[in-house]
């Protein structure tokens, strides 16, 4: 990490503390202390600004502290971080601190988000949503992207690089996963008796709902807002602008429709099997 990053991360190692400090201050400080680290969990472009942004709204509720890290599993560079300095990061989490990341079902983040004193949200998105909003990104909102010039370089359509993100390119120094092999590594978290799992469409077109599980979920760790749960629900809605976060492009679930081919189509279905009835998105291959 250069000079930049080192001061950067020192910066907000003392803003954490004053955040921590005025928490303790405006709730208590053994109210502070009962809190969970509370995570929010999601694989990269489903969903992991829109929950930061929610849990960004509790500390409007009560002793919860926004820590203002970046991903647990990115330095302040935003370059992947290894296994063992994200788990150090994790355990660095006090009670009561939010923070998000992008975490498989794997050892040792399951062992380690099973402790007491932690709680975690998974945000999970349909496939096909994900692969366009992926696409977009390496393309167009992001050009150091891995995958950009292969996109912009090598491939001539849009067709042709939605059928690359459902397969995997692992070719001319390009590395990409199937679908499938990326909702593998996330999957066990929907297993999971005390993670709590939410679909990014419900964030968006059910989100009373799905903001009412979340305090539910938190209740059963003794959070309990100070506001009546009607105020506390609008509080957490108006933390909600997708439009803030820099890898904002639609946002609208079923935006697949608008993109993919029945050729596109055809290759998802061959490709990843019954991943959409697993998660709840279609009954059967018959859409």
């Amino acid at each position: 990490m250069d000079a930049y990053y080192t001061i950067k991360h020192w910066l907000k190692l003392g803003r954490w503390q004053a955040r921590r400090a005025a928490a303790a201050l405006r709730w208590g400080p053994q109210n502070l202390h009962r809190m969970p680290a509370l995570i929010g969990n999601a694989m990269p472009k489903s969903g992991s600004h829109l929950i930061i942004q929610v849990l960004h709204g509790l500390p409007r509720l009560g002793p919860f502290v926004n820590t203002g890290f970046p991903p647990l599993n990115r330095g302040e560079d935003n370059r992947k971080l290894p296994v063992d300095a994200t788990l150090a990061v994790l355990q660095s989490m006090r009670p009561g601190d939010l923070a998000y990341g992008y975490l498989r079902a794997a050892e040792p983040y399951l062992s380690t988000l099973k402790q007491p004193g932690r709680a975690t949200v998974f945000v999970y998105r349909d496939p096909r949503d994900m692969i366009i909003s992926h696409v977009f990104y390496a393309t167009q909102r992001h050009p150091g992207h891995g995958m950009h010039r292969y996109y912009t370089e090598v491939l001539t359509s849009m067709e042709q690089r939605i059928d690359a993100a459902i397969l995997g390119v692992q070719a001319d120094g390009y590395h990409l996963s199937g679908v499938r092999a990326r909702y593998q590594g996330y999957l066990g978290w929907l297993d999971q008796p005390n993670v709590l799992c939410l679909r990014f469409e419900d964030l968006i077109q059910n989100r009373d709902t799905a903001l009412n599980r979340l305090l539910d979920y938190l209740t059963g760790y003794g959070f309990v807002p100070r506001q009546p749960r009607r105020l506390a629900v609008e509080m957490l809605m108006s933390a909600i602008d997708p439009a803030r976060s820099g890898t904002f492009r639609k946002g609208q679930p079923g935006n697949w429709r608008e993109h993919f081919t029945a050729a596109n189509k055809a290759t998802f279905k061959s490709s990843a099997g019954d991943l959409l009835v697993r998660l709840g998105y279609e009954e059967d291959d018959g859409w």
